[in-house]
């Protein structure tokens, strides 16, 4: 088999297929070699295939919305996980099933600041929408460049509260005095995590797209049913956590799959016109704007998995 190089670009999001792919031979089964580089956000990866120095991403939805209706010509082929925001605050900080309603927990954040990654990302958008939903202007939304950043904003009382991935929460569980206060599924419901993401232009590349899809799709269900084996995988690959903190991470949201059912687009739509009303975008992109699911129906044809959940271990 003749072996194809792809750029790639990802986040340090552990629960994305890429340091499984990185750790494993699954690419290399398919004859496809990577390159990889590591983004601080997906806007950052967004910039990087407008320049033309990325063949594909991991990206949240919400980004690709704005660079669609900035012109460029993007596609989402592939899904991966839903429901990857979760919102986490200090121990003495009520949760959302102790206050006993949205309204009621985001009140307690009054004249305070919720940290998020950068602006545009998925996880800000979430949040936005919430208070937006809720009529809360009296909170504000504090952007950080790196997500990294939030565990440490939330010990020093910069923020009262962070959304972002579910190593958030495991970070904040671990390492710090602060605890998971909302869920990823009482955030937005089947909210799309990431997509596999390329120019249009790759979409020529029919055969090595689908080869990638291939490792891609294998990887998302050997989390589902392996997940100690991958939690492994990723803690060497990326030699800053161990298999405890990668399973904790997984088990927190638990929805893995690569197909893009109506469940999923749904949603996506749901943030464009989120987008739309907050000013991130100027005009409602379509349907089509933005996937492309040709490639993964035939890498995937049957149901979709996200509600599956993984095996216990």
């Amino acid at each position: 088999m003749q072996e194809d190089t792809i750029r790639i670009g990802h986040l340090s999001t552990m629960y994305h297929t890429a340091f499984l792919l990185r750790g494993s031979g699954l690419l290399a089964d398919q004859g496809i070699s990577a390159t990889w580089t590591l983004f601080p956000s997906g806007p950052d990866i967004i910039s990087a295939m407008q320049a033309g120095t990325l063949d594909l991403g991991y990206i949240g939805l919400p980004p690709v919305i704005i660079g669609i209706d900035r012109g460029l010509r993007l596609a989402c082929i592939a899904g991966g996980h839903i429901e990857g925001t979760v919102m986490v605050a200090g121990s003495d900080t009520p949760t959302l099933a102790e206050c006993g309603s949205m309204q009621e927990f985001l009140a307690q954040f009054a004249g305070k600041n919720i940290g998020t990654p950068p602006k545009g990302s998925i996880h800000d958008v979430i949040v936005h929408e919430l208070l937006r939903e809720y009529g809360r202007r009296d909170v504000a939304v504090k952007n950080y460049p790196w997500a990294d950043f939030l565990s440490d904003a939330i010990e020093s009382g910069e923020i009262a509260a962070a959304a972002g991935t579910p190593a958030l929460a495991a970070t904040a569980h671990r390492y710090g005095n602060a605890r998971l206060a909302v869920p990823p599924d009482r955030l937005w419901p089947f909210n799309p995590s990431y997509g596999i993401v390329v120019m249009r232009e790759m979409l020529e590349k029919t055969n090595l797209l689908t080869r990638f899809l291939t490792a891609h799709e294998a990887a998302c269900e050997w989390i589902r049913h392996d997940p100690a084996t991958c939690a492994r995988l990723v803690a060497g690959t990326t030699g800053m956590v161990d298999e405890a903190f990668v399973l904790e991470t997984y088990r927190i949201s638990p929805k893995y799959c690569a197909a893009l059912p109506p469940e999923y687009i749904a949603s996506t739509m749901k943030f464009a016109r989120t987008l739309q009303a907050l000013g991130y975008i100027s005009h409602l992109v379509s349907e089509e704007d933005v996937f492309e699911r040709s490639l993964i129906r035939k890498i995937h044809p049957g149901p979709h998995h996200y509600s599956a959940g993984i095996a216990d271990v």
